[in-house]
Parts: C-alpha cells; sequence; structure tokens
C-alpha cells in the first residue's frame, strides 16, 4: 500500500449467516472507521462500510458487495485502509506506524542499529522491532519517550536510548 493509506481496520471474519462481517477497528474512536468509508483493501476492492452494533473485539458490520456468509468467510484477515487525508491529524508525539516502518534507527552516540522492520502492540504499549545487520537478533524496544527520545520525520530517523541490557 501507498504511504497514502493507511491501515484502520480489519476483517476478523464473517458475523452470523446473512453476509455481515467481524470488524476491528484500528482507530483510537473504533466507531469512527465508518466515517472514513469507503475502505479500500491491498487488493483495491473498495468497501463501503455501515456499522450495525457492537461486539466483542469489534463490531457486526456490513460491507458493500458482500450478501453471503461464504463471502465474508473469504475476508478473513483483510486489513482495511483508509485515505490518509481523511483521517485527523495527530499530535506532534503521535505516529501513524506506515510512517515509522523502515526509518533509520541510531543510539545516543550516532551509532546505527539498523531501521525499524515493525511495530508491535500486545495493548501494554507500542513495541519497535529493529533489525540490522550490526544486530545478532531483533531488537525490541518499547516506543517511549524514555527509550525513543527522537523521532524525526523529515530525516527519517530515530534516536533510541536503548536501556543496558538491550541485545545488540
Amino acid at each position: 500500500m501507498s504511504k497514502d493509506k493507511i491501515v484502520v481496520g480489519v476483517i476478523a471474519g464473517s458475523f452470523g449467516v446473512k453476509g455481515e462481517v467481524r470488524l476491528k477497528s484500528f482507530c483510537a474512536m473504533p466507531e469512527d472507521i465508518a466515517n472514513y468509508s469507503p475502505l479500500q483493501s491491498e487488493a483495491g476492492v473498495e468497501y463501503s462500510v455501515k456499522i450495525n452494533r457492537s461486539i466483542k473485539n469489534g463490531f457486526a458490520a456490513r460491507l458493500s458487495g458482500i450478501r453471503f456468509k461464504d463471502e465474508a468467510d473469504a475476508l478473513r484477515g483483510v486489513k482495511l485502509y483508509a485515505d490518509r487525508a481523511l483521517l485527523p491529524a495527530l499530535p506532534d508525539d503521535e505516529f501513524y506506524y506506515t510512517d515509522l516502518i523502515g526509518l533509520e534507527v541510531l543510539d545516543t552516540g550516532g551509532a546505527v542499529l539498523g531501521k525499524i522492520a515493525d511495530i508491535q502492540d500486545h495493548g501494554a504499549g507500542d513495541i519497535l522491532d529493529i533489525r540490522g545487520p550490526a544486530l545478532k537478533s531483533a531488537l525490541l524496544l518499547p516506543f517511549t519517550r524514555e527509550i525513543v527520545p527522537t523521532v524525526d520525520l523529515s530525516a527519517r530517523r530515530v534516536i533510541v536510548n536503548p536501556p543496558e541490557d538491550a541485545a545488540s
């Protein structure tokens, strides 16, 4: 996907037998996902979204063109993207994951550690997954001000202050 698209949710499978989907929203206000409709899949298919009701871990929703349970089942795992222009501007200390992936990572001494390969969120906060030739294994760092004091999107780099016991 291009940098003009931001992943805002994922289809978690079907809900019921009438073509509804289980929709998991990644938006700060989960119900806002419908405001960014139509959403687009990685394959370029556009879906208008209508949220019918809240369910555990998401919403029961209708997507345009999906009428039957087997069609909804086939979409399980499909990420849904919104146009960046439709999304709200972020405060200075917040970032879209897509803007951070691929940024060069330097330590506070200026040594290059690698690049951000992924960002993980298991509920307790974001974790940067840093990979590089000088690293024996992935370096996983919490994305906090203490550990990541500088994010410079224009220079395409972040400065990190890893704990003393961080693997290198």
